[in-house]
């Protein structure tokens, strides 16, 4: 079997400290690399339609989203699980592109609503497609049976550190 660099970690640990069961470090450490390198595969795609990982994310829960009067503002930031400046941030460069509007709701002058533009709507919709045959080939070492045991096993995992779905978590960007 060939190893990887999380094997020698472990490896040396064993030796280091054989008094120290070290194997969480075989799970987390390899999550932690593997969240590296897809976040820079990811990127990639993103990159080829001049866009951020947050500012795909955004134009990406605004499609989702489905409604063509958008959302307000502060359902994106908690969507986004950020912070409302980075959300704040992330609209200006995108506005500033002419991907989404950002206007006063007339019903509740507190509220701003963001809305995707036509062109913003044209460039998710060519996105989403590049970034799921992206992500298709990043899994594309394990077989459908292994995906979905991955998928609920991680599940099973964010599960048990609060991650349930709720209106929050159900708009995040996968």
């Amino acid at each position: 079997m060939t190893r990887d660099s999380v094997d020698l970690v472990a490896e040396q640990w064993a030796r280091a400290r054989p008094d120290l069961d070290a194997s969480p470090m075989r799970v987390i450490g390899r999550l932690s690399r593997l969240t590296r390198i897809v976040e820079r595969e990811l990127q990639t795609v993103f990159s080829e339609f001049g866009l951020e990982r947050g500012e795909f994310d955004v134009l990406a829960t605004l499609r989702r989203a489905g409604s063509p009067d958008g959302m307000t503002a502060g359902a994106l930031a908690r969507s986004s699980m950020v912070t409302s400046g980075a959300v704040t941030n992330r609209l200006d460069r995108l506005v500033a592109k002419g991907y989404v509007t950002r206007d006063v709701d007339p019903a509740n002058r507190r509220t701003v609503v963001v809305a995707l533009t036509p062109t913003g709507r044209q460039l998710i919709d060519r996105a989403v497609v590049a970034h799921v045959d992206n992500e298709r080939r990043i899994l594309a070492a394990l077989n459908q049976h292994q995906q979905d045991d991955l998928a609920a096993t991680l599940r099973a995992l964010l599960l048990s550190l609060g991650d349930a779905a709720n209106a929050v978590s159900a708009t995040a960007e996968v």
